[in-house]
């Protein structure tokens, strides 16, 4: 199974789920929702996420996800996946808290780390 994160806020996710779909905060301003292959979600967390609290990280199943996903370049040498419309959420078949750890940066779990 081919699986991207993306991580948002919990009350976010729960409107999503009483809409049936979900939008992120970047579809309407930039085009598309922002995810990340497993080993890159730890390093874009610590990057933007940062001492925010009601974290939730959704696992994708990209096989499912009915708008393009794109892979693109961020940086020059690491493609990111992109969702380019609204994200049904029946391709959400997981999710789960995100919080830092003790040291106030952003860990991976284990069922990130499986992914691997």
């Amino acid at each position: 199974m081919n699986t991207i994160l993306h991580i948002t806020q919990r009350q976010q996710w729960e409107q999503a789920k009483n809409i049936g779909t979900y939008r992120g905060d970047t579809l309407d301003t930039e085009g598309f929702i922002h995810c990340s292959k497993a080993t890159q979600v730890v390093k874009v967390a610590n990057r933007f996420f940062l001492n925010q609290k009601e974290l939730v990280l959704l696992f994708i199943k990209a096989d499912t996800v009915k708008p393009e996903i794109r892979y693109e370049g961020i940086e020059e040498y690491e493609l990111f996946p992109h969702i380019y419309g609204e994200l049904n959420i029946d391709s959400v078949y997981k999710v789960i808290d995100f919080e830092v750890g003790e040291d106030g940066l952003f860990e991976l779990s284990q069922e990130v780390v499986d992914l691997e």
